[in-house]
């Protein structure tokens, strides 16, 4: 009887997150938003205290279409649609494996990932969920007792703050920081007459929208409205959809047809268009046909004509597809950009030649304080660093020779009977920890400086050295026949009893291995490597020309430049 007294106390015992409670203060921010009317009416309950069996996902893909609340975050939810595409990207946001309801283990609480400024970052949160009369009032999934989207939505609002923070934003946003990766954004209107181009951003062109298309199944793509007009009347104004599919209907109508179908978080439809149900657009098609095709909606979703998406939408948003290796892959884009945007995240696209290359990220006005972060995704090999002034300590003078250094840290550990090898004195030299450096084609030898920091214990140091080999590709691995014949380019020997030995060379482009070692096999230890590598570029003296082309590239690797402005609340357009 103890035994299962004690067992219901652990279970009545769950989590509940002190950062993030269950309360108005986690609802609401300003009280400006229309949630402010429901201040005071909202309760917080646990899945099981909603239905009685609650699942965290289903494998029916009708179950999980998203749905939208009476919290104004469609463009969140819009971005949720990508976890859906790629199972790589759901079990990074959120990671298998963790207890839910039905387990013993179950403690109350989650862990999402949210890509912010660089780095995913792990957020907690119990599961109490708002409620009104009894169900859930914000997000949840077309099948009810599933909640790996309000679970995920809460995670999103404590990162943000409260959920009202979340009433309005950008689908390019969300993507971003569900994804890791970029989003890239169109305008489906020209610039009108009142309209500086600056604030509509790249036209798209109906053929490139096509061949956009063809990736529908990889990653999100989302229209938006900015304002209503005659057959979007009953969409709203700054609403956020999902355009689910295309289909090319002129070989099977004799004319020039095609439809696309649009869902919408608000899980119903609200399209009065020809090409609603009864609408005369089906006119056009063979009843078998249309039949299929009306078929195919669910709630929440409609068909219109390619005519009336460029006519009555405004903008698209597509994120970058990302496989299930994790690698961003790459999307056709028009090469250009904005200049300044009130935009949270701007990018450019562009091919370039190989060389030397200078990127500039800056404010509109002068004396704007804020931080920022850099990213930059290439088809090929590409090296970014800060340009930095010559150092004023002397004793970083004396560290590296004059120049510019790019510097790669490597840590590794020997370990006894594994990777202890000894000095090429010994038949185990081969199992040393083995570090692989890559020389890029460059006019002439590159400058490299190899240091070996050993950690030592109880200001205890061990003889120590390292030895640099040239080998055939970056894919060498050492074994004992390797070293048969191999002679190193390279040797920082005899071994010494310090802390730190360097050696200062000059090495042709190629692939090579860095060993490091200490003099007797199996002694035991821990270290770091620090590769430096002189980086050979002409000094630059910018004098911005605003409108004046700087170089002219083609021809080569592409790259994207990305820079994310490290703040949540700016000026501009804004869809919920």
């Amino acid at each position: 009887m103890l035994g299962e007294k004690k067992q219901l106390i652990v279970k009545r015992d769950l989590y509940t997150d002190p950062t993030f409670p269950a309360s108005d203060t986690s609802i609401f921010f300003d009280y400006c938003t229309p949630l402010a009317q429901f201040r005071g009416e909202i309760s917080w309950l646990r899945p099981k205290d909603i239905c009685s069996t609650p699942r965290l996902f289903s494998n029916n893909l009708q179950d999980v279409q998203v749905k939208q609340g009476i919290l104004g975050d469609c463009w969140f939810l819009c971005a949720c649609v990508a976890l859906q595409k790629s199972k790589y990207l759901l079990n990074k946001v959120i990671p298998p494996g963790q207890p839910s309801w039905t387990d013993e283990s179950y403690q109350g609480c989650f862990t999402c990932r949210v890509w912010q400024f660089g780095h995913w970052v792990e957020v907690t949160i119990d599961d109490r969920l708002p409620c009104l009369g009894g169900k859930l009032c914000f997000s949840q999934c077309q099948t009810e007792d599933l909640f790996w989207l309000p679970l995920l939505e809460k995670a999103y609002a404590k990162v943000h703050g409260s959920y009202e923070q979340l009433w309005a934003g950008q689908v390019a946003d969300a993507l971003v920081d569900l994804t890791g990766g970029i989003a890239e954004r169109w305008t489906l209107k020209g610039p009108g007459r009142n309209v500086e181009k600056e604030k509509t951003g790249m036209v798209l062109e109906r053929a490139v929208f096509r061949r956009l298309m063809n990736l529908k199944e990889r990653c999100v793509i989302s229209c938006s409205v900015l304002n209503s007009r005659q057959g979007a009347s009953e969409l709203g104004e700054f609403h956020a959809f999902i355009v689910i599919d295309m289909l090319d209907l002129s070989a099977v109508s004799g004319k020039e047809i095609c439809l696309l179908r649009i869902r919408n978080p608000w899980g119903r439809r609200c399209w009065r268009g020809p090409w609603c149900e009864g609408g005369q657009g089906w006119s056009q098609l063979d009843p078998v046909v249309a039949s299929e095709l009306l078929s195919q909606i669910q709630e929440g979703e409609f068909w219109v004509d390619e005519e009336e998406f460029f006519r009555e939408f405004d903008e698209i948003t597509m994120g970058f597809p990302v496989n299930e290796e994790g690698q961003l892959q790459s999307l056709y884009t028009v090469v250009g950009t904005v200049c300044h945007s009130y935009d949270r995240e701007v990018h450019v696209c562009c091919d370039l030649s190989p060389g030397f290359y200078l990127v500039v990220p800056s404010t509109f006005l002068k004396d704007a304080v804020g931080n920022f972060l850099l990213r930059v995704f290439s088809t090929g090999r590409i090296s970014l660093s800060e340009l930095k002034p010559p150092p004023t300590d002397a004793a970083l003078s004396e560290e590296l020779p004059e120049g510019e250094w790019e510097t790669v840290q490597l840590h590794g550990c020997w370990k006894n009977g594994q990777s202890a090898g000894g000095s090429r004195n010994f038949p185990s030299f081969h199992i040393n920890p083995c570090f692989p450096l890559s020389i890029p084609a460059a006019p002439g030898k590159s400058s490299v400086k190899v240091t070996l920091r050993q950690h030592c214990q109880d200001s205890k140091c061990r003889p120590i050295g390292f030895h640099i080999f040239q080998v055939p590709n970056s894919s060498w691995k050492p074994h004992i026949s390797s070293f048969l014949h191999l002679e190193p380019l390279v040797s920082c020997v005899p071994h010494c009893y310090s802390q730190e030995v360097s050696q200062l060379c000059r090495l042709p482009a190629g692939s090579y291995v860095v060993i490091p070692s200490t003099y007797l096999p199996n002694t035991e230890g821990s270290f770091t490597v620090i590769i430096a590598t002189k980086i050979d570029r002409k000094r630059i003296h910018s004098r911005e020309t605003l409108g004046q082309v700087l170089q002219e590239v083609s021809d080569a690797f592409s790259i994207s430049v990305v820079l994310k402005v490290l703040q949540r609340h700016h000026q501009g357009i804004y869809i919920n």
